[in-house]
């Protein structure tokens, strides 16, 4: 049933999350570690040298180091910088709060702060998540919106659409993109593209204005638009630059754009990924299952075939959460398909189906105009909805 496929996808996807953390650790600490115990082992003769020097004992300088690390905790740096408390600084700080980065470069010291911080950045958090959203929807909806517009701009250079065709108000406008859904893959590449060319933008501001290498600057761009984070790398963090208020403002917008393309392009990458588990599952269903099915469809030849109703090599954002309906536990049972779900699965089709029946039986593309809109005789598919543009005409003509 529908219980059992979905605990199947979850315990998969989690057994492939703690393989590939068991792959990462071990790929990380292969590069990783070499480098850390050359640098303990600098640091250790360094200490001891030092020790030698002033006459100081191992455990007073480790205690003074110590103390140096809680200082360092505060915001303490050795190099005079500017506060990161004053309103520009705190301002900064909300930033990765609520975008969910969080550095770690500046953090609350008192327990004011750590309080307010709890409820600021719950509603905070919440309410970014929604903008990056509703980003992602607006994205496919101007995509489904230029995909439709090319496409009838070619249809009017054939002659097969009116040049002064009106267009209808803006719910049908809304409605008449819903078959107009871009893949998922096409969004994903676009996302790809987009997070490239503001991350290879942003980096060339970065390199002279912090002072970091190119490379360095890409590494700083995806863990900043990533959310992930880390603190090693921070833009905006020294006393002066030049042109300050320009430059915060651009970091202010690349970051905001940045993370805007990762989070969406990480939810267009989980229904990829969800996709891949589904696949994985029916490849894992038993052989015999299998063979008992096609035996029961050669028997029935009349039957609907559920896999033959729709492709899904195409796949877009919009269907693909038709795709997860309960009637996947239908199909997956080898059970003929409903109506409901043939039309469901169907609507495109028999969409530009009953557009060409109705510009065959009134011999043009016809726009309906807004009161046969209101008399309710707009639908139906097939010879109904000849009918119902006839009476459309003749409720109109009177």
């Amino acid at each position: 049933g529908r219980l059992n496929a979905d605990t199947a996808r979850f315990l998969l996807l989690a057994v492939l999350i703690v393989l590939y953390m068991l792959c990462g650790a071990a790929v990380f600490s292969a590069i990783e570690l070499p480098t850390e115990r050359e640098a303990k082992e600098r640091w250790e003769e360094r200490l001891e040298n030092f020790t030698r020097r002033h006459n100081l004992s191992r455990a007073e300088l480790r205690h003074f180091l110590r103390e140096y690390e809680e200082a360092s905790v505060a915001g303490i740096r050795v190099d005079d910088i500017r506060p990161r408390w004053d309103f520009t600084g705190a301002f900064y700080f909300v930033g990765t709060v609520v975008s969910t980065i969080g550095f770690g470069m500046t953090t609350p010291a008192t327990v004011g702060g750590k309080i307010f911080l709890i409820f600021y950045g719950l509603i905070g958090c919440a309410g970014t998540i929604l903008f990056f959203n509703l980003f992602l929807e607006r994205l496919i909806t101007v995509i489904a919106y230029i995909m439709k517009s090319c496409h009838e701009r070619q249809l009017r250079r054939k002659g097969v659409l009116p040049h002064n065709g009106r267009r209808g108000s803006g719910t049908s406008e809304v409605d008449s993109l819903a078959g107009w859904k871009p893949s998922v893959y096409y969004v994903m590449l676009i996302l790809c593209v987009a997070s490239l060319i503001i991350s290879c933008c942003a980096s060339a501001m970065y390199t002279p204005i912090e002072g970091w290498s190119y490379f360095d600057s890409l590494y700083f761009c995806f863990v900043a638009f990533s959310t992930i984070g880390f603190g090693d790398l921070v833009s905006s963090q020294n006393i002066k630059y030049e042109s300050q208020g320009l430059y915060r403002f651009g970091n202010f917008v690349f970051i905001l754009m940045g993370v805007c393309c990762i989070y969406s392009l990480f939810n267009v990458i989980s229904i990829v990924i969800k996709q891949s588990i589904n696949w994985i599952l029916k490849k894992l269903d038993c052989r015999c299952c299998h063979r008992c099915q096609r035996k029961l469809f050669r028997s029935r030849r009349n039957v609907v075939m559920p896999g033959n109703v729709r492709s899904r090599r195409n796949i877009s954002i919009e269907t693909d959460v038709v795709n997860e309906s309960d009637t996947d536990g239908r199909r997956l049972s080898g059970e003929m398909i409903s109506m409901k779900d043939f039309l469901a699965s169907n609507k495109v089709s028999l969409a530009i189906m009953q557009k060409q029946l109705s510009e065959t039986a009134n011999g043009y593309p016809r726009q309906m105009s807004s009161n046969s809109k209101q008399n309710g005789f707009s639908g139906g598919v097939g010879a109904l909805a000849i009918m119902n543009n006839r009476l459309a005409e003749t409720s109109v003509d009177r």
